[in-house]
């Protein structure tokens, strides 16, 4: 009988539940994308019908309101920077940890993956000196002038490493030899064999910490609140909770629901798009 459990039932109960969780959000991203489309009375009190008169300048409310247009383009450019600079960081540093023979490339892996469990909640006093440190340095005795979003994008590039890094070194780890070696018979030296041949092939690996960091960079919000505080530096996370502050005054939840929609939405539909390569990069990346 607790080999049946086991082996059948158990299962198929965690399979249930994890295609119930999945509807539950599924449902609640389309609950969101409805309200966004109403005006305030109609969000109160038909929360669960479809929007009688759809107010699509909702969206043009909540752009203006939050001042949406400076952040989106720090949004962009930070995300898109910082991910392609975790991943050109990572993934050389990650070959190297995966295929050296020396002793001390396993208990850095393991460093790597300790770095995963650090909360960042328990950084904020280090994180807060060390920007207004390097903003007091660089505009006094470097450049005479600093932006914290440049700070911002070191932190969020060093903080992300480690995941990084630990994942890539599994994922090459499960590479066979074979193809470097043939490329270094060919004549290829170790920075070229790299380039032309291992990174093409880690090619799901990349893609998976490329994807994961763009969605984890673009929702990022403690440190943009900690690093940059200012109205031109905010990103989208950041211009939402100010959209927030001013429309629970106004009470234009509609609004509110459309600023909600223009966060998530754009990193739900990559999700969906490049997820099952996720999948395969995490399963092979974790898995060794």
């Amino acid at each position: 009988m607790r080999r049946l459990i086991g082996d059948v039932l158990l299962p198929r109960a965690t399979a249930i539940a994890l295609w119930a969780w999945v509807a539950f959000n599924l449902v609640l991203v389309v609950w969101v994308g409805m309200q966004s489309l109403k005006d305030s009375g109609e969000v109160w009190l038909n929360p669960f019908s479809l929007p009688a008169d759809p107010r699509w300048d909702n969206y043009a409310s909540a752009w203006q309101a939050a001042e949406f247009s400076a952040a989106a383009l720090n949004s962009t450019v930070l995300t898109l920077l910082g991910s392609l600079l975790i991943v050109a960081l990572a993934a050389p540093a990650a070959y190297v940890l995966a295929r050296s023979d020396r002793r001390v490339a396993g208990p850095l892996t393991g460093y790597f993956a300790m770095g995963l469990s650090i909360p960042l909640q328990t950084l904020v006093i280090p994180v807060v000196v060390i920007k207004l440190s390097l903003y007091t340095f660089m505009e006094d005795w470097v450049t005479g002038w600093w932006d914290n979003r440049i700070t911002l994008l070191v932190f969020q590039v060093v903080l992300s490493l480690p995941f990084a890094v630990f994942v890539l070194t599994g994922y090459m780890r499960s590479l066979p030899h074979e193809i470097e070696e043939a490329a270094e018979i060919d004549g290829a030296g170790p920075l070229r064999s790299f380039v032309r041949i291992v990174l093409p092939v880690a090619r799901p690996g990349v893609m998976t910490v490329l994807v994961l960091n763009i969605i984890g960079l673009w929702n990022e919000t403690l440190l943009v609140l900690l690093i940059a505080p200012l109205p031109e530096e905010r990103t989208l996370p950041a211009a939402l909770l100010n959209l927030y502050s001013s429309m629970q005054y106004s009470s234009d939840w509609g609004g509110l629901f459309a600023g909600i929609v223009i966060l998530v939405y754009p990193m739900i539909v990559l999700y969906l798009w490049l997820g099952r390569r996720i999948v395969e990069g995490m399963t092979a990346g974790i898995g060794k």
